[in-house]
């Protein structure tokens, strides 16, 4: 009997599971007794870290996207089929479509959601770029912007966690090289006493706002937007006023973990090293799905991904597992529009972003590039 490897999600994580996979596991394939088959919810996959330059003009929106069965290596069974439910006992996955598929290793990549509805006023009242609507929406926002209170306000738990600082330094180059930097007031909100989670970033960008003239509340966890008064207040009693409202709405995971009751939010409860779900032995997670506390970005998942490929594939071959993570993650961050630097952590070291330079900011558009690489499992 062939053994069943299923994916559930076409993202990065899910991409790179499978296409490392069929690398290692190709004896097994070609013979039949490995079969591996990917359930997505688009035939499209795009790179999200990308969106972050639509709204500056830096980036063209074809660069985005590419036909997923073409990143997928061709021994991979693919269906455009979403799953409906997951039933861990039965070692079963429902869809949509209505196919039941069964299965012998289940690997969970549904990643993670945008929900600005879930905050009165933010869907209405600001702007995102965390899917391609929001950032053209962006884009056309900037475009005809000529001046005033522009707020950045950051919402937990999100995805990319450097994120908002980035798009606040892209903001300051962008409105300086328009002419309109004296006509700004750039104010950073972030929901915990400090401006970034990973407090030797949060102690990095402290000087660099400063420097910069960019203003900052803490402790601010957003209630509510009013769209008609262009107005935003927090929890915590503070009402700001602004003419351009940029967010980094609240994240969810996907619908399909809620309802198979698998982790409250749509977060699955991982093992930080393993990486198998709490309470499984055959189903594993990867990407923005785990519950582990680090950080929700593509390097993560890619990490997580290469760790996964090798313990399946040792399963598989020589019924024991290769090896654990060890919760690394890097990132790029850029400081601007020119220039940027990176943090890389894992468990037991933490971040020490280096001063920003040019470099960096041209070694980050060259991952935008290779990226394809990436998602294939070949970089």
């Amino acid at each position: 009997m062939a053994k069943n490897i299923l994916i559930v999600g076409g993202g990065l994580a899910g991409t790179i599971v499978a296409n490392g996979l069929c690398r290692q596991l190709a004896p097994q394939l070609r013979s039949g007794e490995v079969v591996i088959t990917m359930l997505g919810t688009t035939e499209t996959h795009m790179y999200q870290p990308g969106l972050l330059y639509v709204p500056f003009g830096r980036i063209r929106e074809h660069e985005l996207f590419r036909d997923q069965r073409k990143v997928l290596d061709r021994r991979v069974i693919f269906h455009v089929d979403p799953a409906k439910h997951i039933e861990v006992a039965k070692n079963q996955v429902s869809t949509e479509g209505g196919r039941t598929l069964k299965y012998d290793y289940l690997v969970l990549a549904t990643g993670s959601r945008i929900m600005p509805q879930s905050i009165p006023g933010m869907a209405e009242g600001a702007h995102w770029f965390y899917d391609l609507e929001g950032a053209r929406k962006l884009r056309d926002a900037l475009s005809k912007f000529e001046g005033g209170k522009i707020i950045v306000n950051a919402n937990a738990p999100h995805k990319c966690p450097v994120a908002p600082l980035e798009v606040t330094f892209m903001l300051y180059d962008y409105f300086k090289g328009k002419g309109l930097l004296d006509k700004c007031e750039i104010t950073y909100t972030y929901p915990i006493g400090r401006l970034h989670a990973l407090e030797p970033v949060a102690l990095w960008a402290k000087p660099e706002f400063d420097r910069l003239g960019i203003k900052y509340e803490t402790f601010f966890n957003t209630e509510k937007v009013d769209p008609e008064a262009k107005t935003i207040t927090s929890a915590e009693g503070v009402t700001m006023p602004y003419d351009l409202l940029v967010t980094i709405p609240p994240h969810q995971g996907a619908q399909v973990i809620v309802d198979s009751e698998l982790g409250k939010g749509g977060w699955v409860p991982t093992n930080t090293k393993t990486l198998h779900r709490d309470g499984s032995t055959n189903v594993f997670v990867v990407g923005d799905t785990t519950n582990i506390p680090i950080s929700k970005a593509g390097s993560t998942a890619h990490f997580e991904a290469d760790v996964l490929i090798d313990n399946l594939a040792s399963l598989l071959t020589e019924n024991r597992m290769a090896r654990d993570y060890d919760g690394k993650v890097f990132c790029f961050i850029e400081t601007g529009t020119s220039t940027g630097t990176y943090v890389w952590f894992n468990y037991t070291t933490p971040p020490n972003p280096g001063p920003p330079s040019q470099m960096v900011h041209w070694f980050k558009l060259a991952y935008n590039r290779l990226y394809w690489l990436s998602a294939k499992g070949l970089l």
